[in-house]
């Protein structure tokens, strides 16, 4: 397993999502829309500015029913690993 930070963890996720540079809600709206046409339980890594969007998009997420399961702070970007609910 590869320990570079600025690489997706293609082992745990299903999908991926690079937001960086992508400004609030168009990060959120981006997100929904790819966690949408992914099959339930499925996992989702994406990466996220510090700043607003760190601190918008996942409190949106939960309050639209999906599952976080890890935050993690990369020095120079957010990793947030979400899941799509069985059912929404």
């Amino acid at each position: 397993m590869s320990s570079d930070l600025n690489s997706p963890d293609k082992s745990q996720s299903d999908g991926f999502l690079d937001l960086r540079g992508t400004p609030c809600p168009i990060n959120f709206v981006r997100t929904k829309l790819r966690l949408e046409q992914m099959p339930p339980n499925s996992l989702l890594e994406v990466w996220l500015d510090a700043g607003e969007p760190i601190e918008q998009v996942p409190d949106s997420l939960k309050m639209e029913g999906y599952q976080l399961e890890t935050v993690e702070n990369r020095q120079e970007f957010f990793s947030v690993l979400v899941r799509k609910p069985v059912k929404l």
